[in-house]
């Protein structure tokens, strides 16, 4: 069974939602038989990366919003990942351009290293407050995690896997893919925003189970939207 599934290093929910992925799939009896693939979603391909600026400020004059209605919803989901098992500091995190390390995650994917590297560019944006758009910073995430740094270099410093990203954001679209985190389960079942453990264990037992072609909405939770929203 083949699960794909969308994502940005950006998206909070997307780091929950994989916590309760990955819990469900470890019960599943048939984990084996599954490949997971990651998928590129951009959402916010113009964001200009502003390392200088505090994750705060920038949400309030990104979203219209005042400061203390800011850290209500950093809270929050702080709260959430705290459940999930996930230490996430928000008001750290620096507002970045996700386009180099969804490049990163698809050379990643070359070495066969794509859910470690996952694991480790979004804990690296929404715990340890790294800037995921600094070349130096993706490379030691890819040197710790047994890639050839001088390979990741150059790749890097060109415009090389940016064509397959494009690739994954265009066939988001052409599924109808507008929020993420979004898990697609055997082409058969959508699964959007991060769900419960429960409701990822009940869509793996239902697609193993049935086979059809259509892709069906399962579930929808918390998720962030192509305009940044989150909610």
């Amino acid at each position: 069974m083949h699960i794909k599934i969308w994502s940005d290093i950006r998206c909070p929910f997307c780091y929950i939602g994989k916590k309760h992925f990955e819990a469900a799939l470890s019960q599943f009896p048939q984990k084996e038989d599954i490949k997971v693939e990651w998928k590129s979603f951009e959402l916010d391909p113009n964001l200009k990366t502003a390392p200088e600026k505090n994750a705060i400020d920038h949400f309030v004059e990104s979203k219209g919003i005042d400061p203390e209605r800011a850290k209500h919803l950093f809270n929050n989901v702080t709260a959430m990942a705290s459940q999930a098992g996930l230490d996430f500091n928000l008001e750290a995190s620096v507002p970045a351009n996700t386009l180099n390390a969804h490049r990163l995650l698809h050379f990643a994917k070359k070495e066969g290293l794509a859910t470690p590297t996952k694991e480790a560019l979004l804990k690296a944006h929404l715990s340890e407050g790294k800037n995921i758009d600094d070349i130096n910073v993706l490379i030691t995430i890819a040197k710790g995690l047994g890639m050839d740094a001088e390979k990741v270099k150059t790749m890097l410093e060109s415009d090389n896997l940016t064509y397959e990203v494009r690739q994954d954001q265009m066939e988001a679209r052409n599924l109808g893919i507008n929020s993420v985190p979004f898990f697609v389960i055997d082409n058969q079942y959508g699964i959007s925003g991060a769900q419960p453990v429960e409701a990822f264990t009940e869509s793996l037992e239902k697609a193993w189970k049935n086979k059809q072609s259509k892709l069906e909405m399962v579930s929808e939770g918390n998720s962030c939207d192509i305009d940044g929203n989150c909610d």
